[in-house]
C-alpha cells in the first residue's frame, strides 16, 4: 500500500498507567485445537474477556460450536469467526449461525478467509452481512488492514480495503448490533497510528480493535508476518533478527504497545477502541504477560 500517510515523526512512549489502561479489557484469540490444551480459561483470563475462536479451513462446526459452547460456560464472550470464503451457501450460513445460537453465542467476527478461491457462494463479509442470518446477534465485528492487503489490492494501493471500510461502516448504522474492525497484526506504531487517524478522517466511524503479536520467538512471527501479508512493520522484526543479542530473545510487544497507549493517553478521541492478541507463542504465555503488564487489574469495557 501506499506508505505517503504514515507518521515520520516518533511515537511519543508511554508509561505503565498508560499501558495499563491501553490493554485493560482486551481479546483474544484460539483455536479449538489449542484450547483443549488449556485446562480452565478461568485460570489465565480476567472473567468476561472476549474470547475469538479462529475457524481455519477444515475444521468441523461442530468443533468451532462445542469449543464456543465450554469456553462461554466458563464465564467469556465468545466470538467465532465467519470466514465467508469456506461457507459454501446460505443454508451452511444460517446453519452455523443457529448453532451459535442455540449454545448462546450472539457474536461474531466476520471475515472473508485466508482461502484463495471461494468454496461456494460467498468471498466478502459484505456479502455474509447482506444475507441477514446474523439478525439476533448483538456484536458483530469486521476485519481490518493497517497495512493494505495485496489479496483485496493486488497493486499494492489500499483503494479497494479502505472502500471496503466505508461500506461497513455504513452498515454499522444500519444494524442493532455492536459493531468494531478488528485488525490484523502490526509491530509498529507509526503506520497503525497514521491508519486509525486516517479512519476519522474519511468518516468511517467503526471503532478500531487493534491486532498485536503477543510473545513469541522471532523466527515463529516472521514466518506468521509473512504468511498473512504484514509488510511495512515487518521490518522491525527483521532489524531485530540482525541484532545477535536479541536474535534468541522472545518478541515481547512492550514497545508497540507503549506507543500506542501514550498516544491514546494525549488523544482520547482516538479510534483504537481495545486491543486484541494473537498469541502466537502461546495462549498461556500471552495471557501471562498482560497480566504482568496490567491487564488483568479490570473487567471488559466494551461488553
Amino acid at each position: 500500500m501506499a506508505l505517503s500517510f504514515f507518521r515520520k515523526d516518533p511515537a511519543p512512549k508511554g508509561n505503565a498507567a498508560d499501558l495499563e489502561a491501553f490493554v485493560n479489557g482486551y481479546s483474544i484469540e484460539v483455536m479449538p485445537r489449542t484450547a483443549e490444551k488449556v485446562e480452565d480459561f478461568r485460570a489465565i483470563l480476567p472473567h468476561g474477556t472476549r474470547v475469538y475462536i479462529a475457524h481455519i479451513e477444515g475444521t468441523p462446526i461442530e468443533d468451532m460450536v462445542a469449543t464456543a459452547k465450554r469456553i462461554a460456560g466458563e464465564g467469556f464472550d465468545v466470538m467465532p469467526h465467519f470466514p465467508a470464503r469456506i461457507i459454501k451457501d446460505l443454508a451452511v450460513l444460517t446453519d452455523w449461525t443457529a448453532r451459535y445460537k442455540d449454545v448462546g453465542v450472539l457474536q461474531a467476527l466476520l471475515l472473508a478467509g485466508g482461502v484463495a478461491q471461494p468454496h461456494g457462494d460467498f468471498a466478502t463479509s459484505m456479502q455474509l452481512l447482506e444475507t441477514g442470518a446474523f439478525t439476533g446477534f448483538q456484536r458483530l465485528h469486521v476485519a481490518g488492514h493497517p497495512e493494505g492487503n495485496k489479496d483485496i489490492d493486488p497493486d499494492g494501493s489500499d483503494k479497494m480495503v479502505m472502500e471496503a471500510a466505508r461500506w461497513k461502516s455504513a452498515f454499522s448504522e444500519r444494524t442493532d448490533a455492536k459493531m468494531a474492525m478488528a485488525t490484523q497484526f502490526s509491530f509498529e506504531s507509526a503506520p497503525v497510528i497514521a491508519w486509525v487517524d486516517r479512519l476519522a478522517a474519511e468518516g468511517i466511524k467503526l471503532p478500531v480493535h487493534i491486532g498485536i503479536a503477543g510473545p513469541a520467538k522471532l523466527q515463529t512471527l516472521i514466518k506468521f508476518a509473512i504468511a498473512c501479508g504484514v509488510g511495512a512493520s515487518l521490518r522491525v522484526l527483521q532489524k531485530r533478527a540482525m541484532d545477535v543479542t536479541k536474535l534468541l530473545l522472545p518478541y515481547e510487544p512492550t514497545e508497540v504497545l507503549n506507543e500506542l497507549a501514550a498516544y491514546k493517553a494525549k488523544n482520547p478521541g482516538f479510534g483504537i477502541e481495545q486491543v486484541h492478541f494473537f498469541p502466537l507463542g502461546g495462549i498461556k504465555t500471552n495471557a501471562q504477560w498482560v497480566t504482568d503488564n496490567g491487564g488483568a487489574s479490570g473487567q471488559p469495557v466494551n461488553a
